[in-house]
């Protein structure tokens, strides 16, 4: 069985439409009049995404890309509302962002167990017993439900590391990995043997841990899509700590000099603030490199600011230094970054936004609107109060003075999705 890593995808989701009010009036033997009764509708339910630590990869969906949320049920009779539907909770990896496909903008970084509302569902429409009145005591019209909110949004996931190791393949980051936790990936003497990123804990005391994670091989030209550190470059920029490893024994052949400004030259490239990251420098297979090779190495990057560490992960040797050192430096460096979701208020929604396009053809103005079409749904056209109720909206709403901008006259039709009347101002 091949094991595909998935750190993107599409979906659509959908909340759940609220009901629709309830045009009723009560029936009783010997009263005559009952008055309206008419429950209200339930509220749509809200889709939620929760972070699961069973979950590595969005390989959910891969094949499954639209999710829905079930509608609120109508309201009944005898003031009975509606039930409200149940949430549509989607579970997704530690570390999943979401965004907006439209526009782009975070809409929450999944990081925690937290539920967190991404679409909310429409709320439930008035009854007809709401809108009873000493001079209107017998509404015949409801209510509809709002539409629930729905988007198409981006998932990218971002592991959720504290230390991230890098370098060229084959230097001996998966040996690494394997020794200091129990992750168990991979090892194999050529290169791209590490296909995914491999996350491992780390417990160097008992009252301390840490997690760490086995980047795959980055190599010239990485930041552009060569080989595979183009694609799994997003899952260092949570990490709070590098450790570049470099092959000092230039067992391939390679310069671990030229190794080493490469792959930072392709951090750089692929997102500057990586270069600002704390790093450890590791020198690999010092037990393969004459004391010669090692010193010069160790002069070379501590002349640009690096702590340098010769380690053997195969030999185990210098690994206590080296933990010691990234257990102190992690008590005092920043906590692994989230990212800030996009103030709610500047998406806008069926609930909230009632913009209108008008179009003229003749003596006709034609007014389209999304919302109007839920408004029509709640008028009875053969009702006096129910089209004065739909005469208030228009007002409230500023169709009427849009139309008067536009240049409509008394007497002008005004279409809204195939519901004609004259225009009285």
């Amino acid at each position: 069985m091949i094991f595909i890593f998935v750190d993107t995808a599409i979906i659509k989701i959908k909340a759940g439409d609220g009901g629709d009010g309830k045009v009723s009036f009560h029936r009783e033997k010997y009263i005559a009049s009952g008055g309206p009764d008419g429950g209200d509708g339930g509220k749509g339910g809200d889709v939620l995404f929760v972070a699961n630590c069973n979950l590595s990869a969005l390989s959910d969906f891969r094949y499954k890309k639209i999710f829905q949320a079930e509608d609120g049920q109508n309201g009944k009779s005898g003031r009975s509302s509606g039930k409200s539907a149940k949430d549509l909770v989607i579970y997704v990896p530690n570390g999943t962002i979401l965004k907006d496909l439209k526009n782009g903008k975070i809409l929450a970084d999944i990081c925690k167990n937290t539920p967190q509302i991404i679409a909310k569902g429409g709320r439930g429409g008035f009854g007809n017993s709401h809108f009873a009145t000493a001079t209107r005591q017998a509404p015949r019209f409801a209510k509809p439900g709002l539409a629930g909110e729905e988007m198409e949004i981006q998932l990218e996931l971002k592991l959720l590391a504290d230390v991230g190791i890098i370098g060229y393949p084959n230097v001996g980051k998966s040996t690494l990995i394997s020794v200091v936790s129990h992750a168990k990936p991979l090892i194999a003497n050529y290169h791209f043997t590490t296909l995914v990123p491999v996350l491992g804990v780390v417990k160097f005391r008992d009252d301390f841990s840490f997690v760490i994670a086995d980047i795959p091989g980055l190599i010239k030209g990485a930041a552009k899509g060569a080989g595979l550190g183009h694609q799994f470059l997003r899952h260092i920029e949570r990490c709070r700590l590098f450790l570049h490893m470099v092959d000092i024994s230039g067992s391939e052949g390679r310069d671990p000099k030229d190794d080493f400004e490469t792959i930072n030259n392709e951090l750089c490239e692929f997102n500057n603030n990586l270069s600002k990251k704390f790093m450890l420098v590791v020198g690999n297979k010092c037990d393969l490199a004459s004391k010669e090779k090692i010193e010069d190495f160790k002069q070379y990057v501590q002349k640009l600011g690096y702590e340098f560490f010769p380690i053997s992960a195969a030999t185990h040797q210098n690994m206590d230094e080296l933990l010691r050192r990234i257990s102190e430096l992690l008590q005092k460096l920043p906590p692994i970054c989230q990212y800030a979701s996009a103030p709610s208020d500047e998406f806008e929604t069926l609930n909230n936004n009632h913009e209108i396009s008008i179009t003229k053809k003749g003596n006709i103005y034609f007014v389209e609107g999304d919302w109007l079409i839920h408004i029509l749904k709640s008028v009875n056209l053969e009702d006096y109060e129910s089209l004065k109720y739909f005469q208030n909206i228009m007002i409230k709403y500023s169709v009427a003075s849009a139309l008067k901008n536009a240049g409509i006259r008394d007497g002008d039709i005004v279409d809204i999705y195939g519901v004609k009347f004259d225009f009285v101002s």
